[in-house]
């Protein structure tokens, strides 16, 4: 009877021991890649953001637009639209679902010469959805950054 309640009390404990470590382990790729993307966008990568982008990602870009395809996404940083002089990305919350992670922080961003808000310092709040496609393969489907109003 002692070994049976000794069971029952300890293999919830494994089953959530293993799913804090799976967790941490897929935190640690996700935040990779969530900063991998933070990277590319400020270097203009192409490659790099076709490699990390669903082709059908979405994005609710802090211009007022919604944004419902790479290329479209892809083209507005190839014209300089999305184009920045700092870009600091800090992950700070994930949410882990079956085969989908959501990212929540915050970015700190200066807009490059040419592109909207050019030269101001803007704070913004994001949210990324990164999810599994059909390869096994994690790439960003739907994505949200607003401007925080700072008041001064």
């Amino acid at each position: 009877m002692k070994y049976l309640m000794l069971l029952i009390v300890l293999i919830p404990f494994q089953i959530y021991s293993q799913n804090v470590i799976e967790n941490s382990d897929l935190k640690e790729k996700i935040r990779k890649l969530d900063l991998a993307h933070a990277k590319a966008i400020f270097e203009g990568n192409a490659v790099a953001l076709d490699s990390l982008l669903n082709d059908d990602v979405t994005v609710n870009h802090p211009t007022n637009r919604v944004v419902k395809e790479k290329k479209e996404l892809l083209d507005l940083i190839k014209k300089g639209i999305i184009r920045y002089t700092e870009f600091k990305r800090t992950p700070e919350t994930f949410l882990f679902y079956n085969d989908i992670v959501v990212v929540m922080g915050s970015e700190i961003v200066i807009p490059a010469k040419g592109a909207p808000n050019a030269g101001k310092k803007l704070q913004r709040r994001y949210t990324n959805i990164w999810m599994k496609n059909k390869n096994n393969k994690w790439q960003l489907f739907v994505r949200h950054a607003n401007n925080v109003c700072v008041n001064n």
